[in-house]
């Protein structure tokens, strides 16, 4: 874990950096199709894990992994994974400001003093309780403010509004806001119990400042979370191959090491569209090119094939790759 820290801190050197720290909690369930150790049933009726891993961005911060009927909001668990993630970032990222955002699993008073206790700005998501439900349908409807896109246009069927002062909040850390936003069902869905009034509703807990609408579109960005974990799953996550839980772990780690590397090389290596490759194109794109190594006079050549198209991309990340500074001696 060290090992995998300095080697952030360095390629954040190098351009890596990411311009924001927000740390990105989710679980997810992997399959187990063979009775491994300490795979179990799942709350959706299947068999094997339930890791709970933290992202940054595209890179893969910390992961912990777990039985299938591991919990979803278990704060002992997200602190772990939490105190791993901060290991992970250099001091500079530690005297910056820091947002978690967790779904609704973070909503414990657990986590949610832990990040506060560890200067820690945090968006969880929030249980639709009916005291929740109730404050939601009371308020006015001149309360409700337009929701707004990440291009600053705003949501036509979306609407959000601050309920914070119409739900108690004592037992949750001070200065704790209260976000609710109501989303118009599209013509044909379903409606579900929890919905209302043709609304489907949604609230998460933020300690942080800003206007409602702005704060709902920061939390709304937690979804890309799935992205880095779909993205695991086609870098090897998608099945443990070991019985041992010990060699799983490791497993684990590996393919967060590897995303690791990925998500470094493409914005240090690569240029335009590329950068923004997922990792199945890139494999196809790159990593698959067919080359041939040549060596002659004490130098060794990288041949590449001329009718690859992605070709002079690949040729262009080697430049790059080569012409970075060393790293001083220590």
């Amino acid at each position: 874990m060290k090992a995998t820290g300095h080697s952030r801190a360095r390629a954040w050197e190098l351009g890596a950096r990411p311009k924001q720290i927000i740390l990105e909690v989710d679980a997810t369930l992997l399959a187990a199709h063979s009775d491994k150790e300490h795979a179990a049933g799942t709350f959706k009726n299947t068999f094997g894990y339930h890791p709970l891993l933290c992202y940054l961005g595209k890179e893969a911060l910390a992961a912990k992994l777990r039985p299938g009927n591991a919990g979803s909001n278990t704060g002992a668990d997200h602190i772990t994974v939490l105190d791993q993630a901060l290991e992970q970032l250099d001091p500079k990222a530690l005297a910056g400001k820091i947002l978690a955002r967790i779904d609704g699993a973070g909503a414990s008073h657990e986590v949610t003093q832990y990040l506060r206790e560890a200067g820690i700005r945090f968006s969880v998501g929030f249980a639709l309780t009916e005291p929740v439900r109730t404050a939601i349908t009371e308020v006015p409807k001149v309360a409700w403010i337009k929701a707004v896109r990440p291009d600053g246009k705003k949501r036509k069927n979306s609407q959000v509004v601050e309920i914070t002062d119409r739900v108690n909040l004592s037992n949750w850390p001070k200065n704790s806001r209260l976000i609710a936003r109501r989303t118009k069902l599209k013509a044909g869905e379903q409606q579900s119990f929890a919905d209302q009034d043709g609304y489907r509703f949604a609230v998460f807990l933020t300690d942080c400042k800003g206007g409602v609408s702005t704060l709902d579109l920061t939390h709304r960005g937690h979804a890309c979370v799935e992205d880095s974990i779909r993205q695991g799953k086609d870098c090897g996550l998608r099945n443990l191959p070991s019985h041992s839980f010990a060699r799983n772990e490791v497993w684990l780690w590996l393919v967060g090491l590897a995303q690791d590397l990925f998500a470094w090389s493409q914005v240090i290596c690569l240029e335009g569209d590329a950068q923004k490759w997922e990792l199945k194109r890139s494999r196809y794109r790159l990593f698959h090119q067919s080359g041939r190594i040549s060596r002659h006079a004490r130098r060794t050549t990288l041949r590449l094939s001329r009718d690859w198209p992605w070709a002079t991309e690949l040729e262009a990340a080697f430049a790059r790759m080569q012409a970075l500074a060393p790293p001083a001696l220590a």
